[in-house]
């Protein structure tokens, strides 16, 4: 499809995934467009690499430009005027997991897919395959790239597969690896039986080597035929690869990694978290296959300080800010353990949920999961697009939790945190919807003050 055309237009550009591969699209010499409902960081990027982006979305930003593919986000309702527009002009439409699909099979895929971990696992498996000079698209900024994209020089494509949609079995690769499988985006699969067997399609479609992590997909029993499938671990040394003898110090965690028998020495990770050991078997696996130099590879594991987002030390002054991308029950109580075993002093949660749907899907989940805080402050739910159908909303999470915990403004946030400045407490902001604005605009604050006093 791309070689017969020369326009794009991404409705929905400053997205994370769209994004990258408009970045991509234009470096490689096509004409690019796109739209968004706000400006962001990403929209200069993007205008600077020639790129025409259009805040607001209106039919009006289409006319007139010969569009060859219109390019779309699941935010994107068909009530959407440029979708509309799309529609009755008879421009092809193609999702953005379409979209990846299309450049990605092209290439020695390898896909990171999973409910969650794999924007932290595909950006550690791009920095530590840098060397092999990969293509990239990952849901996230990696600080190493200052990019979520890149383009590479080589047969290897490093991609985020997004299973929210389905849109990731449009993928065919090479390689792939599969964090963990959960029920998730219900508003879309229905039940986590349609999960499993999208994860089980999309293992059946890899051509080389699936990995899998034995500690939390194995449970789930999927009923996939591939027999092309290397396991990894932190419980079993049953698995192909997996890692033991862990040792947790001055904020730093080692282990020792095994792979098929043979000790690969030991490797330190900078970002908390035994989820984040697990992130990193995969990573070590593909790169010792690929033949990389890997005491590169262990410096670059031991460098990496995550894509942003992702446990992202925003501020560190005798106070911490982290800004954290969990919006599932799972991955909030695991970030929440993470900071209590490594940082010092009170965790205090900003927790913002994320659409009507998944706060009522697993309302009890979060309500374990954020009881782990030390101390815990709720925003309004963000509605990403949807309608509150359900009726449910940030007060109904905090009375089920109790403990005098209450839903609270931006402004009594600042104050608190303001109070706290000189405690050498940890704040974690977590969400995927504007929280991390909140938290930004709470940073930007204390620098003005702190350079007022100076």
């Amino acid at each position: 499809m791309l070689a017969e055309i020369k326009s794009i237009y991404f409705s929905g550009i400053n997205g994370i995934g769209m994004s990258g591969l408009a970045k991509i699209l234009a470096k490689d010499g096509y004409e690019v467009y796109g739209s968004d409902i706000d400006r962001k960081p990403i929209t200069d990027e993007l205008v600077a690499m020639g790129v025409k982006v259009y805040i607001g979305q209106v039919e009006e930003n289409m006319k007139g430009k010969d569009i060859d593919v219109f390019v779309y986000s699941t935010a994107i309702r068909k009530t959407n005027p440029e979708y509309k527009y799309a529609v009755e002009n008879n421009i092809t439409m193609i999702k953005r997991g379409q979209l990846l699909a299309e450049i990605m099979n092209r290439f020695d895929g390898i896909a990171v897919a999973g409910t969650h971990g794999k924007t932290t696992t595909s950006s550690m498996m791009s920095v530590a395959l840098l060397e092999k000079e990969p293509f990239i698209v990952v849901g996230g900024i990696i600080p190493e790239i200052h990019s979520n994209s890149k383009i590479g020089n080589s047969e290897y494509f490093v991609a985020e597969a997004d299973e929210s949609d389905n849109s990731f079995l449009f993928i065919k690769p090479k390689y792939a690896v599969v964090t963990n499988v959960e029920p998730d985006h219900l508003e879309h699969h229905g039940t986590f039986e349609n999960i499993k067997k999208s994860f089980e399609q999309f293992i059946d479609s890899t051509e080389r080597l699936v990995l899998l992590c034995k500690d939390t997909v194995e449970k789930e029993h999927l009923k996939f035929t591939n027999k092309n499938v290397a396991w990894y671990s932190l419980e079993s040394e049953d698995a192909q690869i997996y890692a033991k003898d862990v040792e947790i110090k001055d904020g730093k965690t080692s282990y020792e990694v095994v792979k098929n028998g043979e000790s690969l020495g030991r490797f330190t990770l900078t970002i908390p978290g035994k989820h984040n050991i697990l992130n990193s078997l995969p990573v070590i696996y593909l790169a010792h296959e690929f033949k990389c130099d890997m005491n590169k590879v262990k410096e670059k594991i031991e460098e990496f300080k995550g894509a942003n987002r992702r446990y992202q030390v925003i501020y560190d002054n005798n106070l911490r800010i982290i800004d954290d991308y969990a919006h599932h029950p799972t991955e909030v109580s695991v970030t929440i353990e993470a900071a209590k075993a490594t940082e010092k002093g009170k965790v205090t949660v900003i927790f913002q949920p994320h659409r009507y749907t998944r706060t009522k899907f697993f309302l009890d989940g979060f309500v374990e999961a954020l009881k782990k805080a030390d101390d815990l402050m709720l925003l309004p739910i963000y509605a990403a697009s949807e309608d509150n159908i359900y009726g449910i909303s940030s007060e109904d999470l905090a009375a089920k939790i109790g403990n005098h915990v209450k839903v609270t403004t931006e402004e009594e946030i600042e104050k608190i945190v303001e109070e706290s400045k000189n405690s050498g407490n940890t704040f974690v902001f977590m969400g995927a919807g504007s929280v991390s604005k909140v938290a930004h605009n709470i940073v930007d604050k204390l620098n003005a003050d702190e350079n007022k006093n100076k």
